[in-house]
């Protein structure tokens, strides 16, 4: 006898089988579909199983047609626990939703009232009634709007009108993200009490939840670490939960993604949202669908056919945002830095060719750290001054007595111009000495600088990430900001005081990219302001390649999303003076551009 239950209190599918059943054909293919469904599989016993029931939810199908190509019989053959009847109960319900071509079509004032008779004060815009429509005829949906267009108000409102009286709502987000959360709540349910209980402290969760807040907010790092409490919760209390910044769990294998899929069959109602959803292929968008509806199939073959029935997006062109200006800045590198990039070169195209045949996670890592140090040399040959197993001593010496490098001569020089034609500037880097030596350089213009080191917290204290926003924003004299697009791309709006951003280096992290032009390309914008954006590459490195790559990635989620404003391809002007790289910001197709590029020139 076969049978299946489930595990509520771990959230596991668990399969049992008879000593007598362990040689027959079927039961072999069954314990194949659910070994290769997840590698969280796992043996009980030698005649039992478990794994994660949103990857048995994936494979039931497959388990199903197995069940019938060899006649099985419920009740002699199989049979199914009352949990398990009840899960797959809602499964099916969940399943048909998706498939359900039902929609709202509410008007704007149909969904105004609504929203006011549950107290919701806040007025959409057109762009986010029509969101909003489309996202309350499931109880899953996405959010893939522009930053600044409304993602957290059509979230909020689409919790206000599918939520009953008592539902709560578990928002996991970036702790960068927290305070637009209490913001956004307390702008569209101002005669509310309730408000976002934050969960960032482990020894103190289970406390927090036990009081059962309504509202709460927990980081993804932090859900890692306390994920079988929090599925615990949310298995009692059954309340909506939205992804917030949703591409955060890409990587299906991460522990990021492993704790949200663990409880994606439990909530009431779930939404993602992000506003660069595949920053690198739409493999991207499976493990954020399958959160969705971990009872749909889902594959990156199929993925994007699925993600657009239960998308909604509101893009610039919508806004009325005018186009970004984008120049690329081509520099000759110094003499002998050109000498010691042609031995770098070589090497990193050696090591991509390696890297291409090992599939392994660690060889990618590898390769990236690799990629990491000739693109920090590329942008400013001192970054490596100071690591010993450095092979090329003698002629990083040689280097270094040319100065500081083409690049950031540019960007010191650039800075200084652009301020004192009055122009506050925003410059990029991957690199945290370069954040910090940059910001050394132009003390004299005020420079503030923000990287993963900067702690949060008080907007009065200048030494923190809100400190310095405030200053950056409020202070005449702090005209400069130097940033790590790992610790600032998100939850920073500087488009108000700033629109000359200017790029010393980038790495392959699509997301990072596009974000950080978002903090000071969005809603909100004074009439009639251009915004400009230098992306300064040495001639013939690694940073075409990095540009090349970000614009295919690019173009791939605009037409996934099908959003032609969608686009970094920069003005090439004549006559011009011509968190960082790991694994998460590079991939097989990355590698294999790198390995061409170097080995072309």
């Amino acid at each position: 006898m076969l049978s299946f239950d489930y595990v509520e209190k771990h959230g596991l599918a668990l399969l049992r089988w008879s000593e007598n059943d362990s040689q027959e054909k079927w039961q072999k293919l069954i314990v194949s579909i659910c070994l290769e469904a997840s590698e969280a599989t796992e043996f009980n016993s030698s005649n039992a199983l478990t794994l994660p029931w949103w990857a048995f939810l994936a494979v039931r199908g497959q388990v199903l047609n197995v069940i019938s190509a060899f006649g099985l019989k419920a009740g002699e053959d199989f049979e199914i626990s009352n949990p398990a009847v009840a899960r797959l109960n809602h499964s099916r319900e969940m399943q048909e939703s998706f498939l359900s071509e039902e929609t709202q079509n509410l008007s704007e004032t149909d969904l105004t009232e609504r929203l006011r008779s549950v107290g919701f004060q806040r007025t959409l815009t057109p762009e986010q009634v029509r969101n909003v429509s489309k996202l309350l005829a499931r109880p899953s949906g996405a959010s893939f709007s522009v930053p600044g267009a409304g993602k957290t108000t059509e979230a909020l409102a689409f919790y206000a009108l599918r939520a009953a009286e008592n539902d709560g709502l578990l928002v996991v987000a970036p702790k960068n993200a927290f305070a637009a959360w209490d913001e956004q709540y307390l702008q569209c349910f101002p005669n509310r009490a309730e408000r976002f209980e934050r969960l960032r402290k482990t020894d103190q969760i289970a406390r927090q939840l036990s009081d059962n807040p309504k509202l709460m907010l927990i980081g993804y790092q932090q859900l890692v670490r306390v994920r079988e409490r929090i599925s615990e919760h949310v298995s009692k209390t059954r309340p909506f939960v939205f992804l917030d910044e949703s591409h955060r769990v890409k990587n299906i294998e991460s522990q990021q993604s492993q704790a949200i899929l663990k409880m994606s069959h439990l909530p009431k109602g779930k939404l993602i949202l992000s506003g660069t959803p595949m920053p690198q292929s739409t493999e991207d968008l499976v493990p954020q669908f399958r959160f969705l509806f971990p009872e749909v199939s889902a594959s990156p073959e199929n993925v994007v056919e699925r993600v657009q029935r239960v998308y909604v997006r509101t893009t610039k062109d919508e806004l009325g945002l005018p186009a970004v200006s984008r120049k690329i800045v081509r520099l000759p590198m110094d003499t002998y830095q050109e000498k010691l990039y042609s031995l770098l070169k070589s090497e990193l195209a050696r090591e991509a060719e390696r890297a291409l045949t090992d599939s392994t996670k660690g060889a990618l890592r590898r390769f990236g750290r690799s990629v990491a140090t000739v693109l920090q040399f590329v942008s400013n040959p001192a970054l490596l001054a100071d690591k010993p197993e450095f092979r090329y001593a003698s002629e990083l010496t040689h280097a270094l007595s040319e100065g500081e490098g083409p690049k950031i001569r540019y960007v010191i020089s650039r800075a200084r111009e652009l301020t004192k034609q009055g122009h506050k500037v925003l410059i990029w880097s991957s690199f945290v000495k370069n954040v910090e030596y940059l910001a050394e350089c132009l003390r004299d213009l005020g420079a503030v600088y923000i990287h993963g080191g900067v702690d949060a917290g008080s907007d009065e204290d200048e030494d923190t990430r809100e400190g310095k926003i405030k200053k950056f924003h409020d202070d005449a004299n702090a005209q400069v900001m130097i940033a790590n697009p790992a610790a600032a791309s998100e939850g920073i709006s500087l488009h108000r005081v700033c629109h000359h951003a200017i790029y010393l280096d980038r790495n392959f992290n699509a997301a990072q990219y596009l974000q950080s032009e978002d903090r000071i390309h969005r809603l909100g914008l004074p009439p009639g302001t251009a915004t400009t954006l230098e992306i300064v590459e040495c001639e013939g490195t690694v940073d075409e390649t990095v540009r090349l790559r970000l614009e295919s990635k690019v173009s791939a989620m605009a037409q996934v999303l099908r959003d032609h404003s969608l686009n970094i391809s920069p003005i090439w002007e004549t006559g011009e003076a011509e968190q960082e790289v790991d694994s998460a910001g590079l991939d097989k197709g990355d590698v294999a551009a790198l390995a061409e590029a170097l080995s072309s020139k």
